[in-house]
């Protein structure tokens, strides 16, 4: 569970940037939320290649 705790903790971490781009325009933030996402999709392939490891090998 404790790669749950990651992808939540990341997203959240990401919150104040996505208000500021959104909200208030701010451009640096929305290279931040850029960065947050790209870290979100590696650490999504690496939980997915661990499942599928796990499953092949029960």
């Amino acid at each position: 569970m404790s790669r749950f705790s990651d992808v939540k903790n990341l997203v959240m971490s990401l919150e104040a940037d996505f208000e500021k781009f959104y909200d208030k325009g701010n451009q640096a933030a929305g290279t931040r939320v850029r960065k947050g996402m790209q870290d979100l999709k590696n650490l999504a392939q690496e939980i997915r290649t661990e499942v599928q490891d796990k499953k092949n090998a029960g």
